[in-house]
């Protein structure tokens, strides 16, 4: 038993770092893209990873939750290898499938997508690293299966490093230009693919076994709502944004969402312990009152946090580049829905005590309709503030339904008025601090915004509450 706790203290550390690792990784490769690149170029590569990521969900399709079900969910060895060696051959398939129809599309889609039909080789060099991507992933998930923590880890790591690398000598020594990005990539993942010439040769066997590609789809199709809304919520906002404006908004608002991601590295280690952390509280005593000190305090220190970064983002840019400068007014409130995507997680330990997950389903598929709807709305008057806009309600409406929901399920002590007073006038107070800044007055106003946000705090005694129920629960 012992030696099984440690293990999994040891796997989570790993997985941690590696979680933080590639986050930073890609972090730091921003501010080198907006040094070669113009606005609109970075859009065209924003645009295209966004395209990319929905081919993504596409030849994944849900398979990876139900691989990792039979997996474990068998003892003999050679099912295992035929059901990695079917879910191999499934993506494989889909890759295929998208790359005959990139081939005999790629100016209709370079055109409709990028607006410049000239680039339809960027969809070809694209499917290539993704073809490979796919196969470094599915072994890299085996490897993770089978415990070999330490080699998935520094995998990882290292095809991160190597991107970062290459892309950086492509765009520094070759080009500047969104080709040497993609070659990078590229190069990137054929040399970790050829680390994984072992285990490649044993999975890369095509296996049409009927009945378990039955299996595996079975389980796999009711997955694919929720994620296809995940994806609609965080990817149509930019597309939408490019049809109605430019490109340049589109890389604009690329790189102030890339920004906002930074908040993932210190969230996403808790994001990591969460779930286990819940779940074993599930049946103890006063676990309710504990839930709702962490419910108040994740968001009192969150909401802080977007604060700080409403402060500091205009001389962040202002170091890094010119031409992306108006994209730092964005990053605060673009935070707070990235936040806020970390926070449903948080509020709803009674969806996931009582196995209803269906209800994420729901709140992400009606907030996914609202959001296309209100971008198309907003975009033509506000350009990218309505896609902020859209984005930030839609998340609103999803966490509110999630929280009512799981209240029902399993009763937390908290007042939602009050942590949606507390959430809100933060949003208050960085819509202050952005027009501060905006409107050349001095900065040293953005106090008044600080000492506004304290005085709410202090005024809703978020502590006494607490306090209170402590007390009446002992």
């Amino acid at each position: 038993m012992f030696a099984q706790i440690k293990r999994l203290g040891a796997d989570s550390l790993l997985y941690a770092f590696m979680n933080v690792g590639t986050k930073l990784i890609a972090f730091i490769m921003l501010p080198i893209y907006m040094t070669f690149l113009l606005p609109a170029e970075y859009g065209v590569i924003d645009l295209l990873d966004r395209f990319t990521s929905m081919l993504t969900f596409l030849i994944i399709f849900g398979t990876d939750s139900a691989l990792a079900f039979y997996y474990f969910d068998t003892k003999d060895k050679q099912k295992k290898l035929d059901y990695v060696r079917s879910v191999m051959t499934f993506r494989l398939v889909i890759v295929f499938i998208i790359a005959i129809v990139l081939l005999l599309g790629g100016n209709w889609f370079a055109q409709l997508i990028l607006e410049d039909a000239s680039l339809y080789y960027l969809f070809y060099i694209a499917i290539g690293v993704l073809a490979l991507d796919t196969v470094i992933a599915l072994i890299l998930t085996v490897l993770r299966y089978d415990f070999f923590t330490k080699k998935v880890v520094i995998m990882t790591v290292l095809k991160m490093l190597l991107i970062a690398l290459f892309s950086y000598a492509f765009l520094a020594f070759v080009t500047p230009t969104i080709d040497s990005i993609l070659y990078g990539r590229l190069v990137s993942v054929l040399l970790v693919v050829l680390l994984l010439i072992k285990p490649l040769m044993k999975y890369i066997k095509f296996n049409f076994n009927k009945q378990i590609l039955k299996e595996i789809l079975a389980y796999a199709v009711p997955l694919v709502p929720a994620s296809l809304a995940f994806w609609v919520i965080v990817n149509a906002n930019s597309f939408i944004l490019v049809a109605y404006t430019s490109m340049h908004e589109g890389g604009i608002y690329g790189a102030a969402v890339k920004f906002a991601s930074l908040i993932t590295l210190l969230t996403s280690g808790v994001q990591m312990a969460w779930r286990p952390f819940s779940m074993s509280l599930k049946d103890k005593k006063d676990s309710a009152t504990l839930f709702a000190k962490l419910y108040y305090g994740i968001l009192l220190v969150g909401s802080i946090g977007i604060l700080m970064v409403a402060t500091i983002m205009p001389w962040i840019f202002k170091l890094l580049s010119n031409d992306f400068y108006e994209a730092y007014q964005y990053v605060a409130i673009l935070s707070a829905v990235t936040f806020l995507n970390f926070f449903y997680m948080i509020i709803s330990v009674g969806i996931f005590f009582t196995k209803q997950t269906k209800i994420i389903s729901y709140a992400f598929g009606i907030a996914a309709v609202v959001n296309i709807i209100l971008n198309i709305v907003f975009i033509p008057f506000y350009s990218i503030w309505g896609s902020v806009a859209a984005y930030l309600i839609s998340y609103l409406i999803a966490i509110t339904y999630i929280f009512f929901k799981s209240q029902k399920l399993y009763h937390v002590p908290v007042s939602f008025g009050k942590m949606t007073f507390l959430f809100m006038s933060s949003l208050l107070a960085v819509i202050s601090i952005i027009y501060i800044q905006e409107s050349g007055l001095s900065n040293w106003n953005i106090a008044y915004a600080w000492i506004g946000f304290i005085v709410v705090v202090l005024l809703s005694r978020i502590d006494k509450d607490l306090l209170r129920k402590k007390s009446a629960a002992s």
